[in-house]
């Protein structure tokens, strides 16, 4: 798993010639949340075991209790390329 300290996350972030935003847009059940729960697995957040079941970008709690996504959700990572 990547852990960072606060410093260190900061230096990264503030290489801008290094930042990349990307959006996930798709249709109904199409698989945005597992895709995105995918990245966070990848970038050593969560277990990869648990992607797509986390559901990490579902912040609210009618999110949770209906199991979909109402609302967008921005996220960081960190991902090194190789």
């Amino acid at each position: 798993m990547v852990k960072f300290t606060a410093e260190e996350l900061r230096r990264i972030m503030d290489m801008k010639h290094n930042i990349r935003n990307m959006s996930v847009t798709a249709h109904v059940d199409h698989g945005k949340s597992t895709l995105t729960d995918s990245l966070v697995a990848a970038a050593g957040i969560i277990a990869q075991e648990v992607a797509g079941d986390v559901r990490m970008t579902d912040t609210r709690q009618d999110e949770v209790e209906r199991g979909i996504t109402i609302k967008s959700t921005g996220i960081s990572l960190y991902y090194e390329m190789t």
